[in-house]
């Protein structure tokens, strides 16, 4: 009888370890509360995801909500165009001719206020100016050059990230509010691309073309207010940011910031934070931004194993 006892025992302390070690991350209590805390009051839609220590802490709010890209889908279109340079589709070093017709007026283009009667610049400067200056006229550019909006989805979609929709170019996007909405992403589906980017397991890019894309992300110079604004000086941010502009019925579409940040003891987190449908300021729609990332960090610093 002892023996059998001892048996089910030990079946059980198995199948426990067993679903323990296999079971979902729990959420991270006192780092939710806080976020809670911050958005509570706002009145707007906080779309969130965070996840560290090696993916065993994540916690999302709104995480499945379909909520506007905006300028953020300028990191995923820089994946889409490095893999074809990957493949050898395209190079770094090609030179890319913008006319005066591609640096429209309306759009905000860094490129366009540098050279205004055009200019011939590589590839890897027009990256930089798409993603670390969010220049419209270079993202329109490198949509031309891929095919469409909707190559850089189905390249998502391919590799596993199928929660984001990207339809539409800058033009179309930043000229008719109600079509902004055809480029969205959940806060997990944003969170998820930065990790396959930045772990790399499946070989998204090659070495090379990853720290290439991981430098410019770590030169961001839009939205110092957003994830940076509350973090201890210097802290290192690889980000991309995205912001819609509020509309005459005082409503802003998107204030967002997704990215890898980097903790004193050589960790990392990953955080997305998305807000939307929001009817406070932009120093307040930022505000939130970096509250919760401050949040996280101060959880990271001292949960971070």
């Amino acid at each position: 009888m002892s023996q059998n006892i001892t048996r089910v025992i030990r079946l059980f302390t198995l199948l426990f370890l067993f679903f323990s070690s296999n079971a979902p991350a729990q959420t991270i209590p006192e780092l939710l509360e806080k976020i809670k805390q911050i958005t509570s009051s706002r009145n707007a839609v906080v779309g969130v995801a965070i996840s560290g220590n090696d993916g065993k802490d994540n916690l999302a709010v709104n995480g499945n909500q379909h909520l506007p890209l905006q300028s953020v889908f300028k990191f995923h279109i820089a994946l889409a165009v490095l893999s074809e340079v990957d493949k050898g589709v395209l190079s770094l070093q090609q030179k890319i001719k913008f006319e005066k017709k591609d640096l429209l007026p309306g759009l905000y283009s860094p490129i366009r206020e540098k050279y205004p009667e055009g200019v011939s610049l590589s590839l890897s400067e027009v990256l930089n100016y798409t993603v670390a200056r969010s220049d419209n006229a270079g993202c329109d550019m490198l949509l031309r050059m891929i095919g469409s909006p909707s190559v850089v989805e189905a390249y998502l979609h391919k590799n596993g990230i199928t929660d984001v929709s990207i339809r539409i170019n800058e033009e179309t996007q930043q000229t008719h509010w109600d079509r902004q909405f055809e480029n969205w992403i959940t806060p997990n589906a944003a969170n998820k691309t930065l990790e396959a980017f930045y772990d790399n397991k499946n070989k998204l890019l090659s070495k090379e073309r990853h720290d290439f894309l991981l430098g410019i992300l770590k030169g961001t110079e839009t939205g110092q207010a957003r994830l940076k604004g509350q973090l201890p000086k210097n802290t290192v941010v690889a980000h991309k940011t995205g912001s819609s502009g509020t509309s005459k019925e005082g409503i802003t579409a998107a204030t967002n910031d997704i990215g890898v940040v980097f903790l004193p003891n050589g960790k990392h987190f990953f955080i997305s934070v998305l807000v939307s449908n929001s009817k406070e300021n932009d120093q307040v729609n930022e505000k939130i931004i970096a509250d919760i990332a401050k949040a996280a960090w101060d959880y990271f610093s001292t949960h971070t194993k």
